[in-house]
């Protein structure tokens, strides 16, 4: 088998490897690479397009290109033992099949759909704690592949796995035991089952779509919860002897001291599956029975990013596409932690993010990457703090600026400043609703006229269910139900309602997905007289509403009319602004 890629190594051209292959002419190199400049995309698929290339000879070429054999999978008798050394799951994700295993070396040959995805290879070894090496197929082989040699029966699941592990020779220790030293922890970390039981975990965590993953460890028991739409869901748990192991494992997998267990740690893992890279958050806290992880789950590919993918009504967008084209002024969106406030400002940067702005941002920590905009992240152990961060981009020339969250008096004035000096400043605040965000803010001492001046609009958001479109069914709400969310039968009347009957693919839950529900406060010259006036929240309230506001319980409802989600759901996401 041909060495690894070596991305040091200087490598030809694919075109130039073509044509010394003789599977194309220069002239059709030239005819391609033209197209490729005019249209974009990746050289092969143009020359296919063209009649000019056949898959095979694309494989071949490929595989002179990154150093890798390539490999018939229709041909080839796979060993069910090597098989096994991978998940179904796993080999689904990175689009891989194992094809061959060497107990001398400890090395795993991989055939590849995208050989050009180094970095899988770089996660396998990480994650399966041996020597993977790469050979190169296509698409179409490895799907077949996988079905041929896992079947149905290959999807071992995280209950199945934890049942074997149960009767395992595994090492098993508690937080307290005397024998625990770094090299018992890494031994630990290391153990097959571990292994694997980990890697399962995180695939599944991924694959449905989970923004946190909860490692907790009790006097009696270990928990493992994933939250998928904002919802804990637990899974059968783990022997309470392994929650050590496992937690050395993720600390293995972060870069985290694994000696050190009195402490809170943060860290971070990066994984590339399927073409994406997963950014994974680790905090580790310790607790009476050990220590508790917490895996926060950054896959830019399944949040929106798009404004107009943010689930808003007509009306609503109309409004924010209006406030993010503003020149100046302070735009505050507002709500609990995981309510989707920086979606929703990412969202905001993206749609103004052209050649002609200088867009700044300021996070703690930066969560999303954005091309073509400027991220700072706050590292306030050392004193780079949201004031101080922000004096310095007042000086970076910015026309926009996120500060990603107001928290003390001195961050406020700093972005009241950049409001008054000519530019848009947008920032999130941690408050009820969209009205008390103005008391919040005059009790960190601001001047009422200095929010008068310069804040343009206030937006509240939470995020409801919304319900499973598999499972969806019509049905009549109780008169109780109705009376809860505050109208009447007779307001109702002719309207339908739906909820979730629960289904394979929402887990049984009647939910799949998330929209946003926004209350949107602009700020109009009647308000603004109040606010100086320093007049209670509720009369601001009162008097936003009357300007034509919706509240969260509004546009809660107008979601559930529109058959997006439930009245328990709005109930329970707005209770607390009633």
């Amino acid at each position: 088998m041909s060495a690894d890629y070596d991305p040091s190594v200087q490598r030809l051209p694919l075109g130039e490897i073509l044509v010394s292959h003789g599977f194309i002419t220069e002239e059709q190199k030239k005819e391609a690479l033209a197209r490729q400049k005019a249209e974009g995309g990746a050289l092969g698929t143009i020359l296919k397009e063209m009649g000019a290339l056949t898959d095979q000879q694309m494989l071949l070429a490929l595989g002179s290109q990154m150093g890798m054999d390539v490999v018939d999978l229709e041909e080839l008798e796979i060993e069910p033992e090597v098989i096994g050394k991978i998940e179904r799951m796993m080999a689904e994700v990175y689009r891989i099949v194992p094809v061959s295993f060497d107990d001398v070396s400890n090395t795993l040959i991989v055939a590849m759909a995208d050989p050009q995805n180094v970095h899988a290879l770089d996660d396998l070894r990480f994650m399966l704690n041996c020597n993977v090496r790469g050979a190169i197929s296509n698409e179409s082989a490895v799907r077949a592949a996988i079905d041929k040699h896992y079947g149905q029966s290959g999807t071992e699941s995280i209950e199945d796995l934890i049942s074997k592990i149960d009767g395992d020779d595994v090492i098993e220790l508690m937080d307290n035991d005397e024998n625990l030293n770094e090299n018992t922890l890494n031994e630990m970390a290391n153990q097959v089952p571990v292994v694997k039981l980990l890697n399962l975990v995180l695939l599944s965590a991924i694959n449905d779509q989970s923004s946190d993953i909860h490692f907790e460890p009790f006097e009696d028991v270990f928990k493992i919860r994933y939250r998928i739409d904002g919802a804990l869901l637990e899974l059968k748990n783990p022997p309470r002897s392994l929650a050590l192991a496992l937690i050395s494992r993720i600390k293995v997998m972060a870069n985290l001291n694994i000696a050190e267990r009195r402490v809170p740690q943060d860290g971070r893992i990066v994984l590339n599956m399927g073409g994406k890279t997963i950014d994974l958050r680790i905090s580790s806290l310790p607790t009476m029975f050990g220590e508790s992880v917490v895996i926060r789950v950054l896959d830019k590919s399944v949040v929106a990013l798009d404004i107009n993918r943010l689930g808003m009504r007509e009306e609503d967008l109309e409004q924010f596409l209006e406030l993010i084209s503003k020149p100046n002024g302070v735009v505050l969106v507002t709500g609990p932690t995981g309510s989707g406030k920086t979606t929703t400002l990412y969202a905001c940067l993206n749609a103004v993010n052209d050649i002609s702005q200088k867009i700044i941002t300021t996070e703690d920590p930066v969560e999303y990457e954005l091309p073509g905009i400027i991220q700072v992240p706050i590292k306030a152990d050392i004193g780079v703090t949201y004031a101080k961060c922000l004096r310095a981009i007042l000086r970076q020339d910015p026309d926009k600026i996120l500060v990603g969250e107001i928290r003390d008096r001195e961050t406020a004035e700093i972005a009241i400043e950049a409001a008054l000096t000519g530019h848009l400043v947008f920032s999130t605040l941690h408050t009820q609703d969209a009205p008390s965000t103005i008391a919040r803010l005059v009790e960190m001492d601001i001047e009422p006229f200095l929010l008068s001046a310069t804040i343009e609009a206030i937006i509240a958001q939470r995020l409801v269910r919304c319900i499973c479109t598999r499972c969806k069914e019509a049905y009549t709400p109780t008169e109780e139900e109705i009376y809860e969310i505050g109208l009447t039968p007779d307001e109702v009347r002719g309207r339908q309602f739906y909820f979730g009957r629960g289904c394979e693919y929402c887990k049984s839950i009647g939910y799949k997905g998330r929209n946003a529900i926004y209350e949107i406060m602009r700020l109009n010259a009647g308000l603004r007289d109040l606010i100086i006036a320093g007049k209670s929240t509720e009369v601001v309230r009162s008097a936003a509403r009357e300007g034509g506001m919706h509240d969260l319980r509004d546009a809660g409802l107008l979601k559930v009319f529109d058959g997006i989600t439930t009245i328990e759901e709005v109930v329970r996401e707005t209770m607390a602004v009633e």
